[in-house]
């Protein structure tokens, strides 16, 4: 019952021989065998890097194969006579197929998706250095462009382990809507990194949520409309918050209910803020000098505050900041990274074989797109 196999040699990035013949036994035994081999995945060196990359790769084939192919075919059935493209980590799209083979390079994607929306739509404001803070339910996500350069990275870790391809640079808090308050032992108001989620939600969704969170304490302290919630589909219990916040944060502390409410905002918000000036004051940004782009379900509830703590002049909310990520989707383009490891003494580098391995990455990148 394998379904898929990762295989990884000390050398391949230099020589891809034995992996493609290990590859060739294992389609000839299990034809249907979905085979992550490191010298296509990560063709470069160090070892440890590029077999965790190729098992994460390996792991999430048979799943996205699943995934991908129901889409598909539902989207050939209704008619639409197209290929499906999926985001990437790295910012650009790929088809179908190819995220099949390198579902790797999907992880973190609508993050990532976030960050292009939200530079495009800033980009038509005029604003080309921008702080996006993409806030949603149980996740803060923020990333920084300066003059409309995406910042992106090679190196990067999902659960401690490393995973080299290439990402939109991103730093994320666990820090959302549905973030949770609660009284630590030592007597101290903490809020998250332990979520409500979606299901049962926060106190307010009025759908079994028992735990207070940043949502229950934005509707009572009046930042949010309980008549008007979801485009006005949904009303929200702001008596079901008030009780929870009370019985649970305000009562043990023997503090006031709207301050314990502003408390919980504030200690969120000042995470929030140290991981903006992660990004932006500690990598020599000076954030006076950006545009603040907030989206997402509940960053513009916050973004204010946040500008106003770090000076930044300029807050853009999108139209519709719940949808950023997916308009992300719309203004990006097809995108293909490829990479090579050549170890030479610097005194003695053989110019031909570098410009063997470049025309040899070229051509994969035109025969990609021309599949697509």
């Amino acid at each position: 019952n394998i379904e898929s196999v990762a295989v990884c040699l000390l050398h391949s990035y230099a020589n891809s021989t034995h992996e493609n013949a290990i590859a060739d036994i294992l389609k000839s035994a299990i034809p249907d065998l979905k085979i992550s081999l490191s010298s296509d995945v990560v063709p470069e060196f160090k070892e440890y890097e590029r077999m965790s990359t190729t098992t994460i790769n390996s792991y999430l084939q048979p799943v996205m194969a699943r995934y991908l192919g129901n889409l598909q075919a539902s989207i050939s059935q209704g008619g639409i006579d197209s290929d499906v493209h999926i985001m990437q980590s790295n910012g650009g799209t790929i088809g179908s197929v190819a995220a099949i083979q390198r579902p790797v390079q999907t992880i973190m994607s609508g993050p990532a998706a976030g960050v292009i929306g939200s530079v495009a739509i800033a980009n038509k404001a005029g604003q080309f250095n921008t702080i996006s803070v993409d806030m949603g339910g149980t996740s803060f996500d923020v990333s920084l462009a300066y003059q409309s350069e995406v910042r992106r990275t090679q190196d990067s870790e999902m659960e401690r382990f490393p995973i080299k391809v290439p990402m939109v640079d991103i730093h994320t808090l666990g820090a959302g809507g549905g973030s949770i308050a609660w009284i630590d032992p030592g007597g101290a108001l903490r809020v998250g990194p332990q979520s409500a989620g979606a299901d049962p939600g926060p106190v307010c969704y009025g759908r079994g949520g028992e735990e207070p969170t940043i949502t229950d304490a934005n509707l009572v302290l009046g930042r949010l409309d309980p008549e008007y919630f979801l485009g006005g589909k949904m009303k929200l219990d702001v008596e079901g918050a008030r009780k929870a916040i009370e019985s649970k944060c305000a009562k043990p502390l023997g503090l006031d209910l709207l301050e314990v409410a502003l408390g919980i905002v504030e200690i969120a918000n000042t995470a929030m803020v140290n991981a903006l000036r992660r990004i932006s004051v500690q990598r020599g940004y000076d954030p006076r000098e950006f545009m603040l782009v907030a989206f997402g379900g509940a960053g513009p509830v916050h973004a204010n505050r946040l500008a106003d703590q770090l000076e930044i002049p300029k807050t853009l909310i999108p139209m519709s900041p719940g949808i950023t990520s997916a308009t992300g989707l719309l203004v990006t383009d097809l995108k293909h990274d490829y990479s090579n490891t050549l170890i030479q003494a610097i005194t003695d580098l053989d110019l031909s074989a570098i410009e063997r391995a470049y025309v040899g990455m070229e051509d994969q990148g035109g025969t990609a797109l021309s599949k697509e």
